[in-house]
C-alpha cells in the first residue's frame, strides 16, 4: 500500500522541486563557452564567454591554474590562446565582482596534440626467444643482446647470442626483486625493479654489482633508457622521469600526451636520434609509440597486433622489449615469455 503512494506524492512534488532549482540558479556566473570537459589542440584560440545572469558587473579577472591573464570591465568574450599553455588539464577561472560581491565559475580544459603518425612495420627477420624469459628490458650491441627479465622467482640479466637466443652469460635474482628495464651505458648495465624502488648498476663484463641507487619521487621502475646526457626512466604512468647519469637521482619529468589526452601504462624505453620508443603495457594493443622528449607529444604509433604467432595467455604475456640495431636502422622487439624475437623496419604510412 505504501509504495504505490509514493509515487503520486513524487509525480506531485516533482514540478515544485524543478522550478525551485531552476530559480537557486538563476543569475548564477558560470562559463558557457568552453563547457567544462572539453578538448581543444594547442595552438587554437578559445573564446571565453560567461552567462553573467541579470548581474550589472564590475571587474572580471580570468586566470588559468590560479595565474591571472586577464583583467576586464565589461562582460565582452575573452581570447584564451591555448599556444602559451602547456598539454594536459587545465583549471580555467572567472572572478566576478558585482555589487559589493564576489562570484567565481570554474570550466576544465583538456589541452592535447594532433593525432600521432600511424606507422607500418615489416619483419625482416625472426629469431628464437627463451619462452621462460619475461622480458622487461631490451638493448642490442654488436650481435648481442643484454636482456632483464621479470618475476621474484624469474628475475635475471642476461647477455644472450641474438641470432641462436644461447644465453652466454647469466646473472639470476636472489627472488626478493622483480627485476625490470634495464640500459647499457659504456662498459655499466643499469638495471631496475619493479616495487622495492631500487635499482642496481653491474659491470658489464662481469656481471658484477658495482652499486644500487634509490628512485625519488616515481613509485615504480617499468623502463630505462639513455639519451647520451641523462637517463629517462618510466614508471607505468603517463610521466617520464630524467636522472641525472652520475648519481641516478630524479631531476625532473615530464607527462606525456596524445590527442586524447595523457597516455598511461609507458613500459620499456629505447632513446633513438632525438625520440622516446616506448612499449604500452597493455595485453590487447602489442603497441609501441614514438615520444618527442622535448614537448612529450606522441608523435608516432606502431600496431603490432597480429605479429607475434604464438599462442598467447590472456595475462603476463604482454609484448615488451624494444632495442635499436643501428647498423641496419632496424628495432628488435619481443614479448613476456614469447617464444620468438622479431626484427622489424618501420615505415610511415
Amino acid at each position: 500500500m505504501n509504495t504505490k503512494l509514493k509515487y503520486p506524492l513524487l509525480a506531485l512534488m516533482l514540478p515544485f522541486f524543478f522550478v525551485y532549482s531552476c530559480k537557486t540558479q538563476k543569475g548564477k556566473v558560470e562559463f558557457v563557452n568552453p563547457p567544462s570537459g572539453a578538448k581543444v589542440l594547442k595552438g587554437e584560440t578559445i573564446q571565453l564567454r560567461l552567462n553573467f545572469g541579470d548581474t550589472a558587473v564590475d571587474s572580471v579577472v580570468y586566470a588559468v591554474d590560479g595565474d591571472v591573464f586577464e583583467r576586464k570591465t565589461d562582460t565582452t568574450a575573452v581570447a584564451f590562446d591555448t599556444e602559451k599553455h602547456g598539454y594536459g588539464s587545465k583549471r580555467l577561472s572567472a572572478k566576478v565582482y558585482a555589487q559589493g560581491k564576489e562570484d567565481v565559475a570554474y570550466s576544465d580544459l583538456l589541452v592535447v596534440p594532433p593525432a600521432p603518425k600511424p606507422y607500418a612495420f615489416e619483419v625482416v627477420n625472426t629469431f628464437p626467444h627463451d619462452s621462460l624469459a619475461f622480458t622487461q628490458g631490451l638493448y642490442y650491441d654488436n650481435g648481442v643482446l643484454y636482456e632483464s627479465t621479470g618475476k621474484e622467482e624469474r628475475s635475471s640479466l642476461r647477455k644472450v647470442d641474438l641470432k641462436t637466443g644461447k644465453v652466454l652469460q647469466k646473472l639470476d635474482g636472489d627472488g626478493r626483486f622483480f627485476g625490470e628495464g634495464m640500459t647499457v651505458v659504456g662498459d655499466k648495465i643499469y638495471f631496475l625493479t619493479w616495487q622495492n624502488k631500487k635499482g642496481f648498476i653491474y659491470d658489464k663484463a662481469t656481471f658484477k654489482l658495482v652499486k644500487s641507487f634509490d628512485y625519488g619521487k616515481s613509485q615504480e621502475g617499468w623502463g630505462l633508457t639513455y639519451d647520451g646526457k641523462q637517463f629517462l626512466k618510466s614508471d607505468g604512468s603517463a610521466n617520464v622521469y630524467t636522472l641525472d647519469p652520475q648519481t641516478l637521482q630524479e631531476t625532473g619529468s615530464f607527462q606525456v600526451f596524445d590527442d586524447h589526452g595523457p597516455v598511461d601504462s609507458i613500459n620499456e624505453l629505447e632513446y633513438v636520434d632525438g625520440l622516446i620508443y616506448a612499449n604500452i603495457y597493455d595485453q590487447s594493443k602489442d603497441e609501441i609509440i614514438i615520444i618527442n622528449p622535448e614537448t612529450g607529444v606522441v608523435e608516432g604509433r606502431i600496431n603490432f597486433v597480429g605479429l607475434y604467432d604464438g599462442v598467447r595467455k590472456s595475462y603476463d604475456n604482454e609484448m615488451n622489449g624494444i632495442a635499436y640495431k643501428p647498423d641496419s636502422k632496424t628495432f628488435l622487439v619481443t614479448g613476456k615469455d614469447w617464444t620468438k624475437l622479431y626484427e622489424v623496419r618501420l615505415k610511415e604510412r
